[in-house]
C-alpha cells in the first residue's frame, strides 16, 4: 500500500470503487480492440422476410430473445436489433454471414441493466481463435431502422492473429 492510498479518508465500498477507479484510469478492459462492427436493419423491409418466412425466427433468434421482444406491443424492432448484433459481431470478427449459426449470438438482458453479448458454441470458438473476450454492444432503432455497433477486444497481452498464424 502506497502512502498516498494509505492517507485516502474516503473508507468502505465508495472509496474501493474510487481507488479500483483511478487505478484504471486511462485502460481499456482488455488488450486491445479486435474488430469493430456496425449494421443497419430496414424495418419495413425485415417485417416483409418475416412475414414471409415465419420460421426464420427460430433459425434467427434464441429462446430468450424471442420472449424478450414478444413482451413489446411491436417485437419486430427488439428483434431487428438483436438481428443487427449478430450481423455486426460477424464484422467485428472479420467473417460473413453464415459463419456461424445465428443462435450463437445471443443479446441477454437483466433486467434494465444494458444488454450484453452472450456468445455459444461456432461464435465463441471463433472469437476464441481470435482472440475477442470482452465486448461492448449498443443497440438503437426508430420508426425505420434498427442499429447495432460492436466493439470486440482481446484481454491483455493476448494475440489478436486467427489461431495457425
Amino acid at each position: 500500500m502506497t502512502a498516498r492510498a494509505a492517507a485516502d479518508p474516503i473508507t468502505g465500498p465508495a472509496g474501493v470503487a474510487a481507488r479500483q477507479l483511478a487505478a484504471t484510469v486511462g485502460t481499456v478492459p482488455g488488450g486491445g480492440v479486435v474488430g469493430v462492427g456496425i449494421d443497419a436493419v430496414d424495418l419495413d423491409r425485415f417485417r416483409t422476410v418475416l412475414a414471409r418466412r415465419p420460421r426464420l425466427t427460430g433459425r434467427l433468434f434464441t429462446d430468450g430473445e424471442r420472449a424478450y421482444a414478444a413482451l413489446a406491443p411491436d417485437p419486430l424492432p427488439r428483434l431487428a436489433t438483436r438481428f443487427a448484433a449478430k450481423e455486426a459481431v460477424m464484422k467485428a470478427l472479420g467473417v460473413g454471414l453464415w459463419s456461424f449459426r445465428m443462435t450463437d449470438v445471443e443479446v441477454a438482458r437483466d433486467g434494465l441493466h444494458a444488454p450484453t453479448l452472450v456468445l455459444h458454441d461456432g461464435a465463441a470458438d471463433l472469437a476464441a481463435d481470435r482472440g475477442a473476450t470482452w465486448w461492448h454492444l449498443s443497440l438503437t432503432h426508430t420508426d425505420t431502422v434498427a442499429l447495432a455497433v460492436v466493439v470486440a477486444e482481446a484481454a491483455p497481452n493476448a494475440s489478436t492473429a486467427p489461431a495457425g498464424d
